[in-house]
């Protein structure tokens, strides 16, 4: 029996994506670490003989599942944005690999003038969380978000690395999936009200969680969870700058681009 598609957000909340099958070479695995400011010296991220692939790289291999999210026709992927970010890792991503993934829609909450849809990701090696927010779609009778409790325990941030990406950096990142074309094309990036294509979230992401770990001085590929909202765009050019500080067996994080914040709410663990 065919599963009708969903036409409206009510029918889209628990929505089964399917399985896709994730595929990548080690060639792959090195163009995403390069993407997110891996060096020529990192020869376990860019070198093949001794290849660690940096955990960052699973939320690359889950777009599939928000690609299709968009694809069913409920709202216009092309005025969407990445609003947060979540990550757990049940094993190392192999060098190369082949291995199933299963997609669902979990939740779609109605905040009155936008919309955040929230995709989940699962396989053998990680699980993932997406928001995607939807402005100007809103008001269709659906919940809000539940009011977060406020964290007592969140440390001072101290200033960190900062790193500098280059013009060419969008049009390089999303050779490794993510083919949105606001991250392209000037039109549809003027569309969403920007002056011209930004910089993928997750490749902001990226850049951000290797800065963490060379700060702390741990491996980058040791990473085994994470969690972050994307507060703002960045311009391909721009300068990322970190912020972090230990606790609690836990790293808090957020990075800036000239005083505005870019990430936000960022936790990460190591092992």
């Amino acid at each position: 029996m065919t599963t009708a598609l969903p036409s409206t957000f009510q029918e889209l909340i628990g929505y089964d994506l399917g399985t896709s099958e994730i595929a990548y070479t080690k060639r792959d695995a090195i163009l995403y670490a390069l993407a997110c400011g891996a060096k020529a010296s990192d020869l376990s991220l860019v070198y093949e003989r001794d290849l660690k692939v940096l955990p960052g790289y699973a939320c690359a291999l889950g777009l599939w599942a928000v690609e299709k999210t968009g694809a069913l026709g409920v709202y216009d992927p092309k005025r969407s944005l990445h609003a947060s970010q979540s990550l757990v890792m049940h094993a190392e991503l192999p060098r190369s690999g082949r291995f199933e993934s299963r997609g669902k829609v979990v939740a779609a909450w109605d905040k009155g003038k936008a919309t955040i849809v929230e995709i989940e990701v699962t396989s053998e090696f990680f699980t993932l969380g997406y928001s995607i927010f939807l402005p100007g779609v809103g008001g269709w009778g659906g919940s809000n978000t539940p009011a977060k409790t406020a964290d007592a325990q969140v440390p001072a941030l101290h200033p960190g690395s900062v790193f500098t990406t280059s013009e060419q950096h969008a049009a390089l990142y999303r050779l490794t999936g993510d083919l949105h074309p606001i991250h392209i094309d000037t039109s549809v990036a003027q569309a969403n009200g920007f002056e011209r294509p930004i910089l993928h979230g997750l490749c902001t992401l990226g850049i951000a969680l290797r800065e963490v770990a060379e700060n702390l001085g741990v491996d980058p590929t040791s990473l085994q969870s994470m969690s972050v909202r994307l507060s703002a765009p960045v311009l391909p050019g721009a300068s990322i700058a970190v912020s972090l500080a230990s606790a609690n067996g836990q790293v808090r994080f957020e990075a800036h681009d000239n005083g505005t914040a870019v990430l936000k709410d960022g936790v990460v663990s190591f092992k």
